[in-house]
């Protein structure tokens, strides 16, 4: 009796496999759907592809950076890059505005992984087979694009995050970043240096 529910299981895998006729069941790349460039009988202008209404803003555009006026600055604050290689400083004006935004921003997209402190250990961190995040804390010596270009970008099996983050708080959470990295390396008053073994 118990061999009835496997071969029901497999009668049912078959009869709704990925060849299904329905409309509801069809697969993605066989839907109807307009290309690139394509015709379309719809639009008065024989179109497929629209340009956005009016009033639609681009993700990058830079009204949220007023002070980058100069086109270079632009390009850097976009890229994370001078000259093809990371820049070294943040091009946006560090302000608590600022990291208080990166601090909201890093908590939300960044902590699951990177630890609420930027010190790797979360939760998430425990559970990845793969490869653990790095500490942040330990990469300080690594320019503040090159933390830009991996949220933008995406680094190793880290995806890209330009999605979740626009331009401005991209720097903000490189901003907030920096502020968890020299947080680490400050001594409170009155601490004892700690002295070597003798």
């Amino acid at each position: 009796m118990r061999w009835l529910i496997p071969a029901a299981a497999g009668l049912a895998a078959l009869s709704s496999g990925c060849d299904v006729s329905s409309e509801f069941l069809q697969r993605m790349e066989v839907q109807a759907k307009y290309e690139y460039y394509e015709a379309s009988d719809f639009w008065a202008d024989g179109r497929a592809m629209r340009t956005p209404p009016a009033g639609t803003i681009p993700r990058e555009r830079f009204a949220k950076l007023p002070e980058l006026k100069d086109p270079v600055a632009r390009q850097v604050a976009l890229t994370g890059r001078a000259h093809g290689q990371p820049t070294t400083t943040i091009p946006v004006t560090v302000d608590r505005e600022l990291l208080t935004l990166g601090q909201k921003k890093y908590n939300i997209v960044c902590s699951q992984c990177h630890g609420v402190l930027g010190d790797g250990n979360s939760v998430v961190a425990e559970n990845m087979a793969l490869r653990l995040p790095p500490s942040l804390l330990e990469l300080e010596s690594k320019p503040a694009g090159h933390f830009y270009t991996a949220i933008n970008e995406g680094y190793g099996v880290m995806p890209s995050f330009s999605g979740e983050l626009d331009v401005r708080e991209r720097w903000a959470v490189v901003a907030y970043v920096r502020v968890l990295q020299e947080a680490r390396n400050t001594r409170t008053a009155g601490q004892p240096v700690p002295q070597e073994n003798r």
